[in-house]
């Protein structure tokens, strides 16, 4: 298995609501060859090309083969429908037809060709031009894959984030899960990498059967988990002017906190002379450079239909002496699917695209349970990818080497 990367849609209904009804029948395996060729030329299904003609599946333990006789001509019962060069066939190996549903059209994704599969085995080709998913370029699998690999080295205990500006490949921000309170150890085995003589990364030894299960210190997993704390008595510990622990610091509102520190230090607020209510000139203390920028580029977009255009000229209209507009066409890059809080999070700050590696079949929101990224009545939408890591590369970051 290599490295990949998988579009996960937003809204599945594209393919799964186009149904057709046909005309099935269990077979011997024995004449499943005979009945193939036979029917191929009786009935070719000429615009369900991508629907297998045989489905094979097990029930009660005893495998069962089923063979698509015909499309279905209405709600008359089987027997009155099929054609008569079927109807011989039917007669002649005593076959006992039976209603079923396939997919009217070719899955575009995985998830959809699983979804299809359901009703009927299909086909699924996955697009070898990666160029034609909407949001990415092929040169970009690079960058993403390495993106990736930080996120992956960074998560040791629970989720880990990191924020990256696609245009510079600058990493913005990074955080992991924080709903936590973790003893010293595993405060210094958080805060200090620990590498072997090479300098490589090395992760705990169960760090790879973690991705492979439900990893509970998943925030996004497991958000009740920090009611543990409170079992054993523990608080949250204050630090400065936050808390180093809180039960809602899942790994990406830690990471836009921190997006959003490294804004202020990169611009600082100014002072700036208005006049108040009376007309006469008085100095604020302007510690909201991101309105302003909002205010700004609403007149300058108000014309636009469509608020995606907007964010994304706004985008690239932003010099290096000018603040971001909250985390404004930024990429961001989690090891583990988020919850419906921390993706309503990302769609606020206005993120372009979401990566993620593993998913999360618990409270996912971008695929896992629900696809929030589809949802039409939200202000603001943003791509998602799944990155499919290599095996060989999680037993490599075991080993303390990095085989890719």
């Amino acid at each position: 298995m290599e490295w990949e990367l998988t579009e996960v849609p937003g809204n599945l209904a594209s393919s799964l609501q186009a149904i057709v009804d046909v005309v099935a029948a269990n077979i011997e395996p024995k004449l499943a060859s005979t009945l193939i060729r036979q029917l191929s030329q009786a009935c070719p299904l000429e615009n369900l090309r991508h629907v297998k003609r045989v489905r094979r599946r097990t029930e009660c333990g005893k495998s069962e083969l089923s063979i698509i006789l015909c499309l279905s001509t209405g709600s008359q019962t089987c027997s009155k429908q099929l054609p008569v060069d079927v109807q011989k066939i039917v007669d002649t190996y005593q076959l006992s037809p039976f209603s079923a549903k396939v997919s009217m059209c070719s899955a575009t994704s995985k998830e959809e060709w699983e979804e299809q599969c359901k009703l009927w085995p299909t086909s699924y080709h996955p697009a070898h031009d990666l160029s034609i998913i909407h949001g990415f370029r092929e040169d970009e699998l690079p960058s993403i894959f390495n993106c990736m690999k930080i996120a992956i080295e960074l998560s040791k205990v629970g989720n880990a984030v990191i924020i990256v500006d696609p245009l510079s490949t600058q990493i913005i921000a990074k955080a992991t899960d924080k709903t936590h309170q973790h003893d010293t150890s595993e405060n210094k085995f958080f805060m200090k990498e620990s590498t072997d003589n090479n300098g490589n990364l090395l992760l705990p030894i169960s760090f790879l059967s973690k991705c492979k299960s439900l990893n509970m210190e998943v925030s996004c997993i497991n958000p009740w988990g920090w009611m543990k704390q409170r079992t054993m008595g523990k608080k949250p510990l204050p630090s400065e002017n936050f808390f180093a622990w809180h039960p809602l610091r899942h790994a990406a509102m830690v990471a836009i906190e921190n997006a959003a520190e490294r804004d202020r230090l990169m611009f600082p607020s100014t002072s700036i002379t208005k006049p108040d209510s009376n007309g006469n000139l008085k100095n604020y203390n302007d510690n909201e450079p991101a309105k302003r920028l909002k205010t700004d580029t609403k007149v300058k977009f108000e014309h636009q239909d469509k608020e995606q255009s907007a964010d994304e000229s706004c985008c690239s209209d932003l010099s290096e002496t000018t603040r971001p507009y909250l985390c404004t066409g930024f990429d961001i890059y989690l090891v583990w699917e988020p919850c419906a809080m921390c993706a309503m999070a990302l769609l606020h700050h206005r993120f372009k695209r979401v990566f993620y590696a593993f998913p999360n079949p618990v409270n996912g929101a971008l695929g896992g349970v629900y696809r929030l990224h589809g949802e039409k009545s939200l202000n603001h939408h943003y791509n998602v990818f799944r990155v499919s890591v290599p095996e060989a590369y999680l037993n490599g970051l075991n080993d303390g080497s990095k085989e890719c």
